[in-house]
């Protein structure tokens, strides 16, 4: 009978195509078995219990400063329009935003506009644009009304005088709601300034109104237009953007007479 050959040992491989694909291979199921390891084995729940409870106090206060005394709604079946003030020192661009939101929502270019414009802007709600004037009476008569301002800053200048006025009749009068709108931005040539000084006005707005209220850019004017796409934004915002009911407005009865 022939002897039994001894088998030779397999000499596993160190280098080569084969090689480096088996390392692979073995460093992937290495990394799955860790992260078997690490899966929650109970479902839909926080693995740390510091972590549930931060985010679990975070949901309430979200949903604390959402909360509002109940008021009685005493808006009628046919609501009136939101009154919309567009606010500003002169030669800041206020007649060429309305003009601009005009065409916007109506589709209907507006060569110069006398008085409040009234327009539809959806299905259950109307608008109406009044542009205020830079003296204090016209301040002070729009503060007692008004549901949306729009208050236009010139960005080459700054913040003016008006501006602050305006703001300080705003607080008298219950406070609505306040957005910003930039203007006059085409005037910085360089992009690292725009930035900086966008930054700036932004910081100084917060200060003034509160932090995170809404700042829109009106870049530059192409015959005698805002650009289309900037307009879209904030006609977008101003038709669904909600009003609460001010607790000043409705205590004190108002009429506002044009002319």
């Amino acid at each position: 009978m022939m002897e039994a050959t001894k088998q030779k040992a397999h000499k596993k491989r160190q280098a080569g195509t084969k090689a480096i694909k088996k390392k692979k291979r073995d460093k992937k199921g290495k990394e799955n078995e860790e992260a078997e390891d690490q899966r929650n084995p109970k479902a839909f729940t926080y693995r740390s219990a510091i972590r549930a409870a931060r985010s679990k106090r975070r949901t309430l206060d979200i949903s604390e400063k959402r909360n509002r005394l109940p008021q009685v709604d005493r808006t009628p079946i046919e609501p009136p329009p939101v009154l919309i003030a567009v606010v500003g020192p002169p030669k800041v661009g206020k007649t060429t935003l309305i003009n601009g939101l005009v065409k916007h929502f109506t589709h209907h270019t507006v060569s110069k506009n006398q008085g409040p414009v009234t327009l539809v802007s959806g299905k259950k709600r109307r608008i109406t644009f009044i542009e205020c004037n830079n003296d204090i009476n016209t301040m002070i008569d729009i503060a007692k009304v008004v549901d949306l301002v729009l208050l236009l800053v010139d960005a080459s200048f700054g913040f003016e005088m008006e501006t602050f006025e305006f703001l300080n009749i705003l607080q008298t009068h219950g406070f609505p709601r306040v957005m910003g709108v930039l203007t006059h931005l085409d005037m910085m040539k360089k992009n690292k300034n725009l930035r900086r000084l966008k930054k700036k006005l932004k910081q100084r707005f917060w200060t003034e109104i509160y932090q995170g209220a809404k700042l829109f850019y009106l870049s530059n004017i192409r015959h005698g237009q805002y650009m289309k796409n900037e307009l879209h934004n904030l006609g977008r915002f101003i038709s669904v953007t909600k009003f609460k009911p001010l607790d000043w407005q409705s205590s004190h009865p108002y009429l506002i007479a044009d002319r």
